[in-house]
Order: structure tokens, then sequence, then C-alpha cells
């Protein structure tokens, strides 16, 4: 799993009971962070020509190669069914019916020699859906006990049950602006919150914020980078110049969308990396007025990775990943595609 944040490579090597879903064992896990250079390309990568895009995915699947080859070799890994890979964003349009994941998928089986499940989001967004968010059939399924189930990663994204349909949309951006500004002095995060919390909200850019058309647009809906760059940093640039400031002003607006989406005393389950923001977390405690619980570390660092070695298991078992009550799309389906070391076979 490579999220938009940045911040590396997640690996798990997980087993799964097949017949009872919730009895999984993530058995080993890793970040391989980015080397500096592999930041800096998939930063840039958004503006990328078609032609240097084919190139770019081709490097990435021998990157992604590379590291898991490692991971397998680093814990003498024996019993592997296959690889599921959710390879790295960079473009999500899918109003266009653009989405792409870089990470050759052949590449990847064919340097590992192992079956790999990739290219999860396409099908959707060919089929009139958002191709996001994905993660949300791994929610009901293997985290049923909980209200809500939301991920504080690059993008805040929530789902829940609802009318015996599952419910999941992208809230907000998280780390992909935080950390953005963190860059740009010198750090790669605000660990803890701790420069937000010395700073100040500015309160007219929070209402601006707040006020994004996107926030009142109804689900399914989703979130991608070139959102941000197109009407959140232009808005934050033009009104903000501290540092402090913006890391406290756009913590409270995080806080404050998602307590608009979820219900008072709720159990909410909070994964990604934003869980380590503890500054964050005290904001939406209070604006939200919910539980906010959380597993153990290894679940709030790993859930995504996890869920997509579920999508794989599921697009396997020719079983539905991939819900039109989440995505919008015309239909429920299993999605992703399937490739054979030397050979590949789309289903």
């Amino acid at each position: 799993m490579s999220g938009t944040s940045l911040d590396g490579l997640d690996l798990v090597y997980v087993k799964f009971n097949t017949k009872h879903y919730q009895d999984f064992e993530i058995i080993h896990t890793d970040t391989i962070p980015y080397t500096e250079k592999w930041k800096a390309i998939l930063q840039k990568s958004i503006d990328f020509s078609a032609a240097d895009l084919t190139t770019l995915d081709l490097e990435y699947g021998q990157l992604l190669a590379e590291r898991v080859s490692e991971f397998i070799e680093k814990y003498a890994i024996t019993n592997i069914d296959f690889i599921a890979s959710h390879g790295h964003t960079v473009l999500h349009q899918p109003e266009k019916g653009i989405t792409l994941q870089i990470g050759n998928g052949q590449e990847l089986a064919n340097k590992t020699k192992h079956k790999v499940v990739c290219d999860f989001r396409y099908q959707d967004v060919a089929l009139g859906g958002q191709g996001a968010p994905l993660v949300p059939v791994g929610d009901a399924l293997l985290f049923p006990e909980y209200d809500y189930c939301i991920n504080l990663g690059g993008f805040s994204n929530i789902s829940f049950q609802k009318n015996e349909e599952r419910i999941a949309f992208d809230i907000c951006p998280v780390n992909i602006v935080m950390n953005f500004y963190m860059s740009k002095i010198g750090f790669d995060y605000d660990e803890n919150g701790t420069l937000a919390s010395k700073g100040e909200i500015n309160n007219a850019l929070l209402e601006k914020l707040n006020q994004l058309v996107f926030y009142k647009k109804k689900y399914p809906k989703s979130l991608g980078l070139e959102w941000v760059q197109q009407e959140v940093f232009p808005l934050i640039d033009e009104m903000e110049t501290e540092t402090p400031n913006i890391l406290r002003t756009f913590i409270e607006h995080v806080a404050y969308q998602i307590s608009n989406v979820v219900e008072k005393n709720a159990s909410i389950l909070f994964t990604g990396g934003g869980v380590f923001n503890s500054f964050l977390m005290s904001r939406i405690a209070i604006l939200s007025s919910s539980k906010t619980l959380k597993t153990t570390d290894e679940m709030v660092n790993y859930k995504e990775a996890l869920v997509f070695a579920f999508l794989g298991l599921l697009k396997i078992k020719n079983e539905i990943n991939c819900l039109k009550s989440v995505t919008g799309a015309s239909k429920n389906h299993a999605s992703g595609v399937i490739y054979y070391p030397s050979f590949y076979e789309k289903k």
C-alpha cells in the first residue's frame, strides 16, 4: 500500500480464514520509507506526460517488486497465495472517467514469481463509480462491531452501515495538507501536533475552508491531490503565511468536518497516521463528542494494506469487493486485475 501522504510503502503478510473473515492474523509488517528521489518523483508525477507515466509505471513496478522480495526474504516467507498491490495513485478524476495507479502488475508478477492482484479502482470508474473509497468492504466484513470506521491518512474517509447498506465517502484532506506545509520548513510531519498546538486559528480561513463546495455535495464522493492543489493550497496561501497558524486552523477544519458526519456517542475505529497526532485526536474528540477508539498501533498503521490484501482475496474468489452504495457505480462487482508471472490474464 502506498498512500498520498508519501510516507512510504506499507507491507503486510496476513492470513485469512476464508470461512470467517473476521478471524484474520497479521503475521509480519513493515513500512519502507521512500528515498528523497522517489518522493520527489511521485510528488511531480501528476504533471508527467503519458509517455513518462508509462515509463514510471514500469519503474515503480520494479521498485515494488524489489521491496516485496526483500520483505519476503527478511521474514523467510514461503507460503504465498498471491500479492495484492494498491499501487500509487497519480491521477484520480472519476468525473472524467480517469484514475491511474502506477505499479505495473505484470512487472511485479514477473519479478516476484507470484500471482498479483492490482488495478482495483479502474473497473469501478468504468462502471460510473468514484473508484473510491474501496476500504469499506473490509470495514463491513472485518470490523462490524464499530459504528464508524474512519481513516486519517492523506485524506480522511469514513465508512458505516445505514439502512442495511454500506455508506462511505472521503470527508476532507488531512496529512496531505499538513505534511505539505511541514515540508516547507524542513520536516516530514508535525509530531503529536506540537507545532499546530502553538498556532492560532485564522477564523476567516477556517470559514472559507468549511465553505468549500465539496462539503455540500452528497455522497458518494471522493477527493484527490488535484482538488487540494486547485482548491485548498491557493486558499491557504492567500490568507495565511505562518506555518503554526496554518496547521492549527487546518486541524480545526478537519475536526469540524468529521464532527459533521458522525453521531454523538458513537464508537469509532480510527486508523491511519493521523491517529498519532494527539492534538488532532483531542480536537476530534471534543468537537464530535464520540468515543474515539483505536486498536493496536499495528492496526492503525497497516489497516489499509490489510484491507487491500482482503480485496485481492475477494477478487480471486470472484466475490464482491466494490459496493455501488459506496462508489456510485452501476452495480456491485469484483474489481481488480489478476496477473500471472510471464503472462497475464484479465478477469
